[in-house]
């Protein structure tokens, strides 16, 4: 599926509800604790960060599709296409980062 398929299945879902979209700052904050939430696992997993004994497994998987579900909420929203933006960025990164890393 393309990311426009994913945007408007996730229209579908939320439509059902009497606010399907929440305001853009709520948008932000949600995203902003999912992101937060995958900090944490990689912290536990990479970083210098103890899980605690009573802390729910890692779901690392999840938690990418909780954020990638929140940033598909935002453009939904604000009426961004995913695909076009995508393929702007990957187009920004093959002229613009061309020669900036290293290559094997």
């Amino acid at each position: 599926m393309s990311l426009v398929d994913y945007q408007k299945q996730v229209d579908g879902l939320v439509q059902t509800y009497a606010k399907p979209y929440w305001s853009p700052l709520s948008n932000l904050a949600q995203l902003t604790e999912e992101v937060g939430e995958l900090a944490c696992i990689l912290n536990h997993k990479y970083g210098d960060k103890n899980k605690k004994a009573s802390e729910e497994p890692d779901d690392l998987q999840g938690e990418m599709g909780d954020i990638l579900f929140a940033i598909i909420c935002i453009a939904n929203d604000q009426k961004i296409d995913l695909d076009a933006a995508f393929k702007q960025v990957i187009q920004k990164i093959q002229t613009r980062d061309a020669n900036r890393f290293q290559k094997k």
